[in-house]
């Protein structure tokens, strides 16, 4: 059965709006989990712009499924991560300017083979995320990953006259990835709305998803947010 992983960056971004206690990222995580979420994400950013250092410790504690670290290829990150020993970690790319991630990580990035090696040392499942671009693909696989994330973020932005081209593309390199031996998760820009046109790909095995779900929870609660998407990605 097809995972879902949920992100929490948002409850937490509404927090530090303010700076303040509340809404509390780890209930988030807590409430998730009790209606179906397979897996906690969670990006804890360079600037500190949502999540912090103690929620991160707080969730390693907490949660019960797998916590999944979202974080730049950094020596404070790797650090971290080494401290915290999250269940998987996704190395993604981070710029400060940036209102969200805008595209897949550059596995040419100096240095990041090393960054894997050191991860899977400390016995993480390491993920990268990227663009679904089979070459890309082949060289993350050559680097010893676990996974990839397909980032689908033009998928998601992509009108209606080019919807059905990024599908296409997110399927061919779902299929080249699970080929190479790679578990495919998909995230970015997926709602209640268009995860319909990537359930047909069924190598796709999780996906990560957050604003949506945040968003939906505004009105219906968190818990239905959850339980619904989990819903949605299941069926075929």
């Amino acid at each position: 059965m097809r995972k879902l992983g949920v992100n929490i960056d948002h409850v937490a971004t509404i927090r530090e709006a303010r700076k303040t206690f509340e809404p509390d990222p780890i209930e988030a995580a807590y409430i998730a989990e009790k209606h179906g979420a397979d897996q906690i994400t969670t990006h804890l950013r360079e600037d500190r712009r949502h999540i912090q250092d103690r929620d991160l410790r707080l969730l390693r504690e907490t949660v019960q499924t797998r916590l999944n670290l979202e974080m730049a290829p950094t020596e404070e990150m790797i650090a971290i991560a080494k401290s915290i020993h999250p269940d998987e970690v996704t190395l993604v790319p981070e710029k400060r300017e940036e209102v969200t991630t805008e595209g897949g990580l550059k596995v040419d990035l100096e240095g990041l083979e090393d960054v894997i090696s050191r991860l899977k040392s400390e016995d993480i499942f390491v993920s990268l995320f990227i663009d679904p671009d089979n070459e890309t693909i082949k060289k993350s696989k050559k680097m010893g990953v676990d996974a990839v994330e397909l980032h689908t973020g033009y998928f998601a932005n992509a009108t209606e006259n080019n919807r059905d081209k990024e599908v296409d593309r997110i399927q061919d390199a779902a299929a080249y990835a699970k080929k190479q031996g790679l578990y495919v998760v998909a995230g970015h820009g997926i709602t209640y709305y268009n995860v319909k046109y990537l359930n047909k790909i069924e190598e796709i095995v999780e996906y990560n998803i957050g604003h949506s779900i945040v968003s939906r929870a505004v009105f219906a609660g968190l818990g239905e947010a959850v339980r619904l998407m989990k819903q949605l990605i299941v069926s075929r």
